[in-house]
């Protein structure tokens, strides 16, 4: 959100500088992004180069047919001469004029020209060329008073600071220039104009029909119908507020009602009411198969869900979010309905994501507006419509249901001290509630105010909001310490280690959201509230966050990425909360043989044994898949990540099970190895380490070693054969193994394979 402290000043006035109230609200109250200078540079003097003038005299230049040649008088002895581009002006406007010297808002510095053989004195200026508005296909004219050689700052606001802010979810009240300025006052101990707007004379007494069907979608909608309006530009101060908060003008309508949503909170709406169907207005739910055509020129189905506004015939808005094109306001509209109402934050948070359509309203209804605030912005806009339009101010109508009442909150001033920690006087704990408009009866039965209504509930809350206007005396001081113990868990110990092997193996950890867009698992858990489409669902794997990763990794540039995460996934149990488990997951560039290095290399590290299987899996490449107790390791499927990727996830859990309290020392064997090389010809479902399994049961402890090195498939061993390799040690702890003692040891083991698995030796 941007708040131009200018109109900021008009709620509160104050002395200090812009940098020292950023700064207490960031302690306090929202972050400050930054603070943005906009404008006419008003150093060295420059805001006195730009004056109003009085054009006296306008005409076509001498030697060129696009230019006019204009002598202004801005206050000197003598009329200034100026070329100019534009001709929606003559003899007699009043417009912004800026001398040779003036530095313009681009930093662009003005200087005494010749054009087309006259000298231009000067400049006559543009809203854009001042930073006011997006007009640039004419110059500004002024409306008549100023004087000649009136400074121009006095009559428009050519500079301002801009606060660039960032509020909190639960707190829709900061949303608003007023709602900051009541911050401001609060923090400064100043003095808070009340909130603007004043209902002028109403010139009739027209009957407004508007009819709720769904009070619990629109608990209150207040309607006024306008006569006469002139549609036309918004005056310059109106589009200066506008640009510098943020918003383009269109209109002097529309800018009114955005003018009073930046000032008040209140999002409004006007429709053109000649082209409501029925001259009706109903509120309701949208029929099923209803179609509408926004203000984008969108053509959106509807939900039987969405709160639409209707008229007699058809929906003309989508409540809280988007108007219709038929009924917008345009350059022909004579008469407004100005819909100012409060919504249910759900329906238009649901809404607003089913049609991926967010708008400055949708994100103020969707944080929850006080109910209580329509009726001031329907003065604030009223009054402007008035007064900028022309218009008369014919019918009002304000359906509503019963509003909620303001929460009444006990508070214990001694509880205050104790939570916070430091001593805050019971008349100060007041009156700092008081200033930010909380009612404390002399009981301290707290009244909270209609716009803190949704998130001040408990005692705890009022502490809060007591202690936030107390965080600048707060001490810089260490915890104190009297005694030191404790000491990390088995879990605790075993997670360190991982992390440690893992970076020791180039990978580099990552962290990802919990919440994805899409996940595997038909069961997966979904939201019933979103934030996003992208973040729908609660993850059941960490696979596809470090795909996300290592693709935006490659798309940066990077080489050879190596990541890992630890973290926990969210398995659905069929009740209302998921069991939640620690799960390890990396993906590496290099494949298969990197990532099962990986795996190879931790499980050596926790001194568990590794014994993998093949095991298929869809988003693998075929037959570079295998699993093993704790999870899987793989070729990531080419057709998820451009390139060759190696993933494998595992169950921490299930890992630290197989971890050994206590590992046993082995002495040395001095003796020496006898190695061999077997070759056995089984079927081609049965798995290496079965035959392994086998091997160990039938050659004892002296079989130290049997690990595959290679597999054949072909026609020397027939179809549905496969010939494992093996490399063999066989080693004895107190002797030195005879040939004939070998010899034995491999007969045994080619007696079990072939009498288990029907395996023939071929070498």
């Amino acid at each position: 959100m941007r708040v131009p402290v200018s109109w900021l000043k008009e709620y509160v006035p104050f002395d200090e500088p812009v940098e020292d109230v950023a700064g207490r609200l960031v302690i306090s109250s929202c972050e400050v992004d930054r603070i943005v200078r906009r404008g006419v540079p008003d150093t060295d003097g420059n805001l006195g180069r730009y004056l109003v003038g009085k054009v006296v005299e306008a005409g076509k230049h001498p030697n060129a047919d696009r230019l006019q040649l204009c002598r202004v008088d801005v206050g000197d002895s003598e009329p200034r001469q100026i070329v100019c581009g534009a001709w929606n002006f003559g003899t007699g406007a009043t417009v912004a004029v800026a001398l040779p010297g003036a530095v313009l808002p681009d930093g662009q510095k003005l200087e005494q020209a010749k054009l087309r053989g006259e000298v231009s004195n000067g400049m006559i200026l543009s809203e854009r060329e001042l930073d006011l508005g997006v007009e640039h296909s004419g110059i500004l004219v002024l409306e008549e008073g100023p004087e000649p050689g009136t400074p121009l700052a006095d009559v428009l606001p050519l500079s301002d600071d801009v606060l660039e802010l960032e509020t909190g979810h639960n707190r829709p009240d900061l949303l608003s220039v007023y709602g900051i300025a009541r911050e401001v006052a609060a923090l400064l101990g100043n003095e808070l104009a009340p909130p603007p707007g004043a209902d002028p004379p109403r010139a009739d007494e027209e009957p407004v029909d508007v009819q709720i069907e769904d009070f619990e979608g629109c608990p209150r909608y207040i309607g006024r119908t306008f006569r006469d309006v002139r549609i036309a530009p918004s005056p310059p101060w109106l589009k200066a507020r506008l640009v510098a908060a943020g918003m383009r003008p269109v209109s002097n309508v529309v800018d009114i009602t955005n003018y009073a949503m930046l000032g008040l909170g209140n999002p409004l709406h006007a429709f053109d009411q000649s082209k409501l169907r029925g001259r009706r207005i109903v509120v309701r739910r949208a029929r099923k198969g209803e179609q509408m055509r926004t203000l984008d020129d969108t053509l959106r189905e509807l939900d039987e869900r969405d709160l639409v506004i209707a008229d007699a015939e058809r929906a003309v808005a989508i409540a809280g979010i988007m108007g219709s094109l038929e009924s917008e306001v345009d350059d022909q509209t004579t008469e407004v309905l100005l819909e100012a109402a409060n919504f249910e934050p759900l329906t238009i948070h649901r809404s607003s994501e089913r049609l991926r359509l967010r708008t400055e309203g949708s994100n103020r209804w969707e944080k929850g507006v006080d109910p209580y605030l329509a009726e001031q912005a329907a003065k604030l806009a009223t009054q402007l419509l008035v007064e900028l339009t022309g218009a008369r101010w014919t019918g009002d109508v304000d359906r509503r249901h019963e509003l909620p009442e303001r929460p009444v909150v006990h508070l214990r001033p001694e509880r205050t001290d104790l939570l916070v920690g430091l001593r805050t006087e019971p008349d100060d704990q007041r009156t700092i509630l008081e200033r930010i408009g909380f009612e404390v009866a002399p009981d301290w039965n707290v009244t909270v105010p209609t716009w803190r209504a949704r998130d001040v509930t408990r005692e705890a809350d009022l502490v809060e909001e007591v202690a936030r206007f107390r965080l600048d005396d707060v001490p810089f001081t260490l915890p104190q310490r009297t005694v030191m113990f404790g000491r990390l868990t088995k879990d605790q110990r075993l997670r360190r280690t991982v992390e440690d092997v893992l970076v020791g193996c180039g990978l580099s950890e990552a962290y990802n959201w919990s919440l994805v867009p899409v996940d595997d698992d038909p069961r997966a858990i979904r939201l019933p509230e979103p934030l996003s489409a992208d973040q729908a669902v609660l993850r059941t794997t960490l696979r596809h966050g470090l795909i996300e990763s290592a693709q935006r990794n490659v798309d940066g540039g990077a080489e050879d990425v190596g990541l890992f995460e630890i973290a926990r996934v969210y398995l659905p149990t069929g009740k209302k909360l998921p069991e939640e488990r620690w799960r390890l997951g990396a993906i590496a560039s290099g494949g298969f043989r990197r990532a099962k290095g990986v795996v190879e290399t931790l499980h050596e590290a926790l001194k568990v044994e590794l014994r993998v299987a093949a095991a298929p899996q869809p988003f693998l490449h075929p037959g570079k898949a295998a699993r093993f107790a704790s999870g899987w390791v793989g070729e990531l499927h080419p057709a998820l990540l451009d390139g060759t990727w190696g993933m494998f996830e595992l169950d921490l859990p299930t890992l630290y099970e197989a971890v050994p309290d206590v590992v046993h020392y082995e002495d040395v064997i001095t003796y020496p190895p006898v190695r061999q090389d077997l070759a056995f010809v089984v079927d081609e479902a049965v798995p290496a380490g079965a035959l392994i399994d086998a091997a160990r049961e039938a050659a004892g402890d002296e079989l130290r070693e049997m690990r595959p090195f290679d597999v054949y498939r072909g026609g020397q061993v027939g179809p549905g054969k496969k010939s494992i390799a093996f490399a063999v040690t066989f080693q004895s702890g107190i002797k030195t193994l005879t040939d004939e003692e070998a010899a034995d040891l491999r007969e045994r083991i080619v007696t079990a394979l072939r009498e288990r698995f029907g395996a023939e030796l071929r070498a």
